[in-house]
């Protein structure tokens, strides 16, 4: 079974970039997470900036782990 399956999508405020494209994300429950850009997102040079609303693909593996997967 896929990975992507099994992921749960929620929407996030971006509190912090740090370096390689990773972030701080704060999600609707509180709880900040530490996410990197999907694929796509690179390719097309999406910029994310702290502050922007972004949609978060948790993993089922590690919930302090997530992929930002669109910026709103």
């Amino acid at each position: 079974m896929s990975v992507l399956k099994d992921s749960l999508r929620t929407e996030g405020i971006v509190e912090e970039a740090l370096p390689a494209t990773n972030f701080r994300v704060r999600i609707g429950t509180g709880e900040i997470l530490l996410a990197h850009l999907a694929g796509k997102m690179r390719l097309h040079y999406i910029r994310i900036l702290p502050g922007d609303r972004v949609i978060v693909e948790l993993s089922g593996f590690n919930d302090g782990r997530g992929r930002i997967v669109r910026r709103l």
